[in-house]
């Protein structure tokens, strides 16, 4: 069986077409975007989630808008294309790789004429589909390098091939290990909550026979203290400068519990994701969401009521909980500001 099987996003019949990732595991249901407005909703709408879906995502977004921009306004379609990338890099706001994607694709716009433009930046959002994928291979083999045979591990969150272009990041290093004999089992927290984990990630695992146990988001530090956990593998939605990085809600907990139980703690994300003007993960933009979503399950409200909900989506993990930040460029071992620059530069 292999264990890379999935592929969420694709170009089909001049339309950017993502499964649905709200109705997983049930069904598996398209998502046919045939304009910008149609991306927006699915990056807004948890349609597509995970920073480097988002960003391949926006960058199909951006040919799209163009495609509308030069029917609607022919040679004069640069001079309008501006607010439909505003509209977009609005979208979502923690995830990093949306302007990093939106900020290549206007790069290309600017490079181009008059003329329609649609084969231009279809071919580029093409290629940034095809190396997510190989840049999360590499670095899957990367970080299985880190990996002691036999070990067992737990991640957070979705980071796998629904979160990525293919393959996924910290679900890249899981598959790279797996399949090179390192883990043994994988334990993954259910995520609130969008349970992603429960979702998704078991999903993924299942559907690519890789062991997989779901335990609830509060239950990780009982089971490192069990001590058969090697590491807690992780992704990140934006990591800063020095090293500290935003990823879901719960990772931070993760972290200190990893830390107390002498677990290590590897982050897995591309460069995209490294945000170098931020200076510190105490300037990353939390996104809040509606507090109906901790209120109601399945449009059912379960809360008690007449209480609120406070729902931020991510947290921040220091640096200084972190033992390994693992991207396409290499590793860096406990991270720190002037590791980062070196990582960046090289």
């Amino acid at each position: 069986m292999s264990n890379d099987s999935i592929r969420a996003i694709a170009w089909r019949d001049d339309a950017l077409v993502l499964l649905d990732q709200r109705y997983l595991p049930d069904k598996e249901i398209d998502f046919v975007c045939e304009s910008l407005n149609d991306v927006i909703d699915a990056i807004k709408l948890m349609v597509v989630r995970g920073a480097p879906a988002i960003g391949v995502t926006a960058a199909f977004g951006v040919v799209l808008a163009a495609k509308a921009c030069y029917q609607q306004h022919g040679e004069q379609w640069k001079h309008v294309i501006a607010s439909d990338l505003k509209l977009l890099a609005a979208a979502r706001p923690t995830a990093v790789n949306l302007a990093w994607a939106i900020e290549q694709m206007n790069m290309l716009i600017k490079d181009c004429g008059t003329n329609n433009p649609h084969a231009t930046l279809l071919q580029k959002a093409q290629s940034m589909l095809t190396e997510d994928i190989q840049i999360n291979q590499k670095m899957g083999d990367l970080g299985a390098e880190l990996i002691d045979s036999g070990s067992q591990v737990i991640t957070h969150c979705n980071t796998g091939s629904l979160a990525t272009a293919g393959y996924g990041t910290a679900l890249g290093v899981i598959r790279s290990a797996f399949k090179a004999g390192k883990i043994e089992h994988v334990y993954a927290d259910e995520t609130r909550p969008w349970l992603q984990g429960s979702r998704l990630t078991a999903w993924e695992l299942v559907k690519d026979g890789i062991p997989v146990s779901l335990i609830v988001d509060s239950a990780s530090a009982h089971l490192m203290k069990q001590g058969n956990i090697s590491w807690v593998i992780v992704g990140s939605d934006r990591i800063a400068a020095n090293g500290d990085i935003a990823n879901k809600i719960g990772t931070y907990a993760a972290a200190i519990s990893a830390r107390y139980h002498h677990v290590k703690f590897m982050v897995v994300a591309p460069t995209s994701t490294i945000d170098m003007n931020l200076e510190s993960g105490d300037l990353i933009p939390i996104e809040q969401r509606g507090q109906d979503e901790l209120m109601q399950l399945n449009g059912q409200y379960f809360a008690a009521k007449g209480s609120q909900a406070w729902n931020p989506v991510f947290d921040v993990t220091p640096a200084k909980l972190i033992d390994a930040i693992v991207t396409e460029k290499g590793v860096i071992m406990q991270p720190n500001a002037a590791k980062m620059i070196n990582l960046m530069n090289g």
